[in-house]
């Protein structure tokens, strides 16, 4: 198919770049060009909210589009304006960020929307591809972690490990989150491509078990090469802090856990990822790759305020 992806060159747009490009897909990435492409792609260069920078899609037509980037619903209404509708889909990514906060787990693709969430605009996009004749099909992944992983999720708690830190943890840990590994992710789109069931649907994509956070933290440790028993873990009350900020903490200190059943049935698809080896995966294949300054970890004193 002939492919054209918005992104494509950091974290998650990479990952399903590099799936696409796997199964011999004719791809035109649409960039600002401040990272490079692969060379068997066709780059076209330009930002999306300029119009004269978008003129060029016009010239094309395209099969498929992946838009790894949008953040509200004029950015996607502006790319079909020059691109015209996909022939066969569109492919966009979500965030389990939308939804509402709520007392009831997991978390379904059909529970309600938070309409103060900062990742709003990806819902009013969801819904406007519902009322519009594009086929579309959505991913509202939960935390995503992984290899190139430019936020700092898994590496808030490297870092904390490999510098022999007490390591910060909201009261007794037992918060639940869920995380998944961004090649699964990539996998699950590649996927949905495969069958007519994925048309016009919404999906939770994550991994398939949820971790506390003292678990979380355990696990993190163990992929290190490390022991559990060599590292303390510093109570902190998040009562005082906005429980989706994830400046001083990395994770949102609410039960965040989604139920993934939909797409495991549609798809044919599950993790291939478990917590432990992607945490490994990530820690080889990215942390231990990047050069590290002396950290600053003075923050984590406000915590205890």
């Amino acid at each position: 198919m002939k492919v054209l992806f918005y992104g494509g060159t950091r974290f998650v747009g990479k990952a399903i770049l590099s799936s696409l490009l796997s199964k011999g897909h004719e791809i035109f990435v649409f960039t600002r060009g401040n990272l490079p492409v692969p060379k068997n792609v066709t780059h076209l260069k330009g930002d999306r909210l300029n119009d004269e920078d978008l003129k060029q899609l016009s010239d094309h037509s395209f099969d498929l589009i992946v838009d790894s980037s949008g953040r509200k619903l004029e950015d996607t209404q502006r790319l079909l304006k020059f691109t015209g509708l996909p022939r066969f889909r569109f492919i966009y990514i979500s965030s389990a960020g939308v939804y509402d906060n709520t007392q009831l787990f997991p978390v379904s693709e059909d529970s309600p929307i938070d309409p103060e969430s900062r990742h709003i605009g990806k819902a009013k996009t969801e819904s406007w591809l519902k009322t519009q004749d594009i086929p579309f099909t959505s991913f509202r992944p939960t935390y995503i972690y992984g290899p190139s992983n430019y936020n700092p999720i898994e590496k808030w708690f490297f870092d904390r490990i490999v510098n022999g830190r007490s390591i910060p943890v909201p009261l007794d840990g037992q918060t639940i989150t869920q995380l998944g590994h961004v090649s699964d992710l990539a996998e699950a789109i590649s996927k949905s491509l495969e069958t007519e069931k994925a048309i016009n649907q919404i999906y939770n994509c994550s991994g398939s078990k949820a971790v506390t956070f003292k678990g979380l933290i355990e696990t993190a440790i163990l992929a290190t090469g490390n022991k559990v028993t060599d590292f303390n873990l510093r109570s902190f009350d998040p009562s005082k802090l906005d429980p989706k900020a994830r400046k001083l903490f990395p994770l949102r200190l609410t039960n965040f856990f989604t139920d993934t059943s939909k797409i495991e049935n549609d798809l044919s698809w599950e993790p291939k990822f478990d917590l432990l080896n992607g945490l490994i995966d990530s820690y080889k294949n990215d942390y231990l790759l990047l050069s590290h300054t002396q950290d600053d970890f003075s923050s984590d004193e406000l915590l205890f305020d």
